[in-house]
């Protein structure tokens, strides 16, 4: 069984603070995909390149206290790659990209044999229109890519997406649509993502009930009254999707303004 945990950190340090090392040790995941690190390779050294046993390969911002990607596994990948050949967004820190190619026991996958996990945390465009441009031009981007992998790789993509896909996945829809995040632009190119056979968004394909939320504004109580989006996601292609066996969002801990999102698989790495 294949654990594999997508968390925004807000701040891997103060994620770190607020108890996220602790937790993880308790956890038992095989793989943690985290975004928003806020911190460069010096400040991770020494102190997060491992996390609860599992070695963490990272893409920082070039930008001090921005953004920023990481993947932590128990398994050494055959190969990592970071970015996704776009230099603004790329000096982002948005995009890293672990390979399992050489590692045996891919029966459970059907027999494929090349598999990766990802790292991803797309742009927000809530500051204003110039980040919004810049978010659709990533979109516009990445889903090529997305495709292009697809054609050659079974993949599982853990992030932020920063979009709520549909009418169940924020609170507050009325008052959002014309908000980023929930534009109907946005909407339009997840649902073409995951149209069959795209990709699948796995925490859905488990549980169809309203209600589940990954982020909540840090005001208003948003969090203790449950007034949140669903932009964290776990995105598969169809045969290891069709693996994915439980899913928990953890709530009972606080280290970020978002929740981890914990989905197990039936297969090994």
């Amino acid at each position: 069984m294949l654990r594999l945990v997508s968390l925004n950190l807000n701040g891997i340090r103060s994620a770190a603070a607020k108890g996220w090392l602790p937790w993880a040790e308790t956890l038992a995941a095989d793989c943690m995909g985290v975004q928003e690190l806020k911190a460069q390779a010096g400040d991770l050294a020494g102190r997060f390149e491992v996390v609860a046993g599992m070695k963490g390969h990272f893409h920082c911002a070039a930008r001090k206290g921005y953004s920023g990607v990481g993947l932590y596994a128990r398994e050494e990948p055959s190969e990592v790659l970071a970015g996704i050949g776009d230099p603004a967004f790329d000096a982002e820190g948005r995009w890293i990209e672990a390979r399992f190619d050489r590692l045996q026991g891919r029966r459970a996958l059907g027999g494929a044999q090349r598999f990766s996990i990802i790292s991803a945390y797309f742009p927000s465009g809530s500051s204003g229109e110039l980040r919004q441009a810049a978010k659709f031009r990533f979109l516009e981007l990445i889903g090529p890519r997305l495709r292009e992998l697809q054609a050659g790789r079974e993949f599982i993509l853990v992030g932020d997406v920063n979009i709520a896909h549909r009418e169940i996945d924020l609170r507050n829809w009325r008052a959002n649509r014309d908000c980023s995040g929930f534009l109907p632009e946005e909407r339009a190119w997840m649902s073409r993502a995951l149209e069959p056979p795209g990709l699948v968004d796995v925490f859905r394909s488990l549980n169809p009930q309203p209600g589940h939320y990954t982020w909540w504004s840090q005001r208003g109580q948003a969090r203790a009254k449950n007034v949140g989006w669903r932009i964290d996601y776990h995105l598969a292609t169809p045969g290891i999707a069709a693996k994915a066996r439980s899913e928990h969002i953890y709530l009972e801990q606080r280290f970020s303004d978002h929740a981890p999102l914990v989905i197990d698989y039936d297969f090994d790495l």
